[in-house]
This record gives structure tokens, sequence and C-alpha cells, in this order.
């Protein structure tokens, strides 16, 4: 009964977010507590709800912070040079600019922190995307794919788990899919560069004054359209003049990024900033990520602390702080309050105990004439199961079982959780709503995420056959 209740829970809420019958935040919210109602649960439904809510209240607090700090280093010019860089190599090729998303996002992964790398990414490299007109979902998209692979590090959250649950070490899970591991980096490069390329035509078909509208071409291509029709919009009709407030304050990404013989009426040089400012937040910004990298201190007071000084220099009267928060408020409510919405939908599930129920009847379900072949199955699978499993209740619940049933049948449970990390919460992890990175994804793209799912799915698959494909060419597991 709890089982069937939390699969039918998950399959609707994905059907109503993808299909746009409902918003996230209200589905993520609703659902779980209308389930946990039809469950008999209603006396217990607030202790649930609070633990999930503390649970993700970190991952609140830390991306309220990082949002208002990135955003104020991007006001104030920080990624300025590197935006010109990719430009002036990129040639104004949206191609070009893709295959760069992915090599930037393979590089900022390595910390096997999928928060800190979206909000790095994304910060940096949306301005270069609306400045092209480019589709925010390919943003998206390709930060997803590059993240996805690079998760299975072996101080990732999915590698750790799978260590952790079977009692193995990296020698014994992640050493041997290395070699499938690059094989997925490959993907990732041949994805980004047929994305890039597609988006290249896109632009290329539009005409001079705005989108082309005409939606011949199928669903797939409606959906790339929408909200590159949008972007191109906002980024070449706003002028926002009041992004003139002060010597520290950036004088907006549009006028910011505009170079000389942009076109007639435009601004031709950008007024200097402070060069000693400019440094001091290079270095701060620098000093910040290596302390994430280096776990310092909690991500949440790292954040916090790094904000409170850039506001202090950048904006150091009240005046000017007030007017950065009031700026910026809509995005940190945008992206915090999915998260804590995700933290009623995890909370439920594991109060109820619905998604233990869920594990075990899947494990249930599969055939003892299958035993020696599930480590291929568990590494198809494990993508698309992220979107119905959290990373714990997959790896603390489902994997031991599945190990266990394996080893009954010659198969070293080791190759289980080789198969395991192929997929589940590494590629699968930017696309599902069961993780608070996802929305910070999403949320700095400005997309949707049914539209983020619909967009980037395949891809995220593929990269997990590819993979396995490899590591069945190299002996991780056998098939």
């Amino acid at each position: 009964m709890l089982a069937a209740l939390g699969f039918a829970t998950i399959a609707v809420l994905l059907v109503l977010t993808m299909t746009k019958r409902a918003s996230v935040l209200v589905a993520l919210i609703l659902l779980p507590v209308l389930a946990a109602l039809i469950g008999g649960f209603a006396g217990d439904l607030g202790e649930f709800i609070l633990g999930g809510l503390s649970k993700v209240a970190p991952t609140g607090i830390m991306i309220a912070f990082a949002v208002l700090y990135f955003s104020l280093m991007v006001d104030a010019g920080l990624f300025d040079p590197l935006i010109r860089g990719l430009l002036r190599v990129a040639r104004g090729d949206p191609l070009r600019i893709t295959v760069a998303t992915a090599v930037l996002t393979l590089c900022v992964a390595l910390d096997g922190d999928g928060a800190s790398t979206f909000l790095i990414t994304v910060s940096a490299l949306l301005p270069v995307y609306k400045k092209l007109g480019m589709n925010p979902l390919v943003l998206s998209g390709v930060v997803c794919l590059g993240a996805g692979v690079m998760n299975m590090v072996p101080w990732g959250g999915p590698t750790v788990r799978a260590m952790a649950a079977l009692k193995l070490d990296s020698s014994e899970v992640f050493n041997p899919v290395l070699p499938a591991m690059a094989f997925g980096v490959v993907w990732v490069l041949v994805a980004s560069y047929l994305l890039g390329r597609r988006e290249r035509n896109r632009l290329a078909a539009l005409p001079p004054q705005g989108p082309a509208t005409d939606g011949c071409e199928g669903d797939d291509e409606r959906d790339d359209r929408e909200p590159a029709a949008s972007t191109t919009l906002t980024a070449t009709t706003e002028p926002e003049p009041s992004r003139h407030a002060t010597p520290a304050t950036a004088e907006g990404e549009r006028q910011t990024l505009r170079a000389p013989g942009d076109g007639p009426g435009t601004v031709r040089v950008p007024p200097l900033r402070r060069t000693w400012l400019n440094v001091f937040n290079l270095l701060l910004t620098v000093a910040l990520v290596v302390c994430l990298i280096q776990e310092v201190m909690p991500l949440p007071v790292l954040f916090v602390l790094g904000f409170a000084i850039a506001v202090l220099v950048n904006h150091p009267t009240w005046e000017q702080q007030q007017a950065l928060l009031d700026k910026h408020a809509k995005s940190v409510v945008l992206v915090t309050t999915m998260i804590f919405a995700a933290g009623v939908l995890t909370g439920i599930l594991t109060g109820t105990r619905m998604i233990d129920e869920m594990a075990e009847a899947l494990v249930s379900v599969v055939p003892d004439s299958f035993g020696s072949h599930l480590p291929v199955a568990v590494a198809v699978t494990a993508m698309p199961l992220s979107l119905v499993f959290t990373p714990d209740a997959y790896y603390f619940g489902v994997l031991p079982v599945l190990a266990e049933t394996a080893h009954g049948f010659g198969t070293d449970p080791a190759e289980v959780a080789r198969a395991a990390i192929l997929g589940q919460m590494t590629t699968g992890f930017p696309l599902s709503p069961l993780t608070a990175s996802t929305f910070i994804l999403v949320g700095m793209s400005g997309v949707s995420l049914g539209e983020h799912q619909r967009f980037i799915f395949r891809w995220a698959f593929g990269t997990t056959l590819v993979m396995t494909a490899g590591a069945l060419l190299t002996g991780a597991f056998p098939l």
C-alpha cells in the first residue's frame, strides 16, 4: 500500500510538472501532503514536514547567500573578463560556447559538489548566453551532463554512499569504472557539440529583428525555441538605466558586454571600475572556492561570511546594500522556496516510510533467474531511478539488497556498486526533484524543471548507456 502510494506520488509529480499542469512549488508541497493524508498519517504530518525542512535548511541558507554573493560579483564585473574571453574565442559561435560550457563544468565539478558547480558555472556563463540570445536550456542541460559524470568521483555523494553501504573502498568501486567515466566525459563533449550545432542552426534561422515563429519542426524544436525567444527579447530590449547607481555597481550585463562596433546607439565604452576592487573580488572569490573544495567550514557558513565581506567592501553604505538586496530578492526567493518545498516532499516520503517500502517493492520484482545479469540491469535503470529514490534511500535501502541478491548468484557485490554509480544520482541527480541542487541549476538558469527534464533527459540517459558500454568493454562488470 505505502509503496504504491509512494510510486503514485512521484509519478503524478513528474506528470504535473513536465506537462505544466501545476507549478513545481505547489506540486512538491501539496502532493506529498495529500499522499500522507490518504495513508493515514495526518497526526504525524507536521513532524514529517518539519523534519524534511530541517534537513534542507542548511542548503537553503547556503543558496540564499550564494545567489546574493554571485549576483553581487556579476554586477561588479568579476566575470566580465571571462565573458569577453569566451566571446572572443567563440567569435559569436554558439557551438563553441556550448563546448566551452561542458569543459568549464567538467573542471569545476571536480570538487564533487553539485551545488557549488551550478552556482559557479551558471553565474559565469548565463550572461554569455543572454548576450548571444542562446537558449538557457542549453546552458542548464550541458551543465547537467558535465556535473553528472563528475559526480562519480570517490569523494562525491553517490560513490561515498555506495562504498559505505557495502563496506568497500574506492579501489574496489571507483577505480575499475574510471575508464568508463572517461567514456562518459567524451560523450559529454560530443553531446555538447551536437547541442551547440543545433543551437547555432536555430539562431542562424532567426530573422535579424526577432525569433522565428514557425513551429513546424516538432515538439523538441518548439521546446527549444520558446525559452530562447524570451531570452533574446530580454537581452536586446531592456535598457535597465537604473544600474548606474554606484561606482562599485556594474552598469548592467548588457552594457558591460557590449564591445565597440556592436551597432548604432549602443554604449561603446563602459566606465572603468576601480582596479583594486576588481582584484579584491577576484581574490575573495578564489579564496571562497578553495575553502569550498577543502571544506574548511560548512558551505552555508562560508557563503554567509563571503557575502558579508563582499557586500561591505563593494557596497559600504546601508542604502547601497538595501538596493542590492531589493534587486536580487526575486532570484533568492525563487530558488530557496523550491528547496524548502523539496524538503516537504522528502520529509514526508521518509517519515511515512514510503521510500523504504518502494525500495523493497522494487527489489522484490527482480526474478531469481536474472541474478547473474544484475549489474547491467542496475546500470541501465540507475539513472531513471534517480527521479524516484533519494540517494540515501537507493544506496542504503535498495543497493544492499541488490548486492546480496547478486552475491547469491556468484556476482561480486562490488560490481553492483560500480553499476549503480554509473547513473543513480550521478548522471541523474541534476534532473531529480528529490535533490535540492537541481533547483539551484534550474532556478539560476531561469528555466522550469519540466522544461529542463524534457530537454536533457535523453542526453543524460545516453551518458549512462555510453558508460555502461564502456564498463562492459573494460571489464568493470560482466554482461
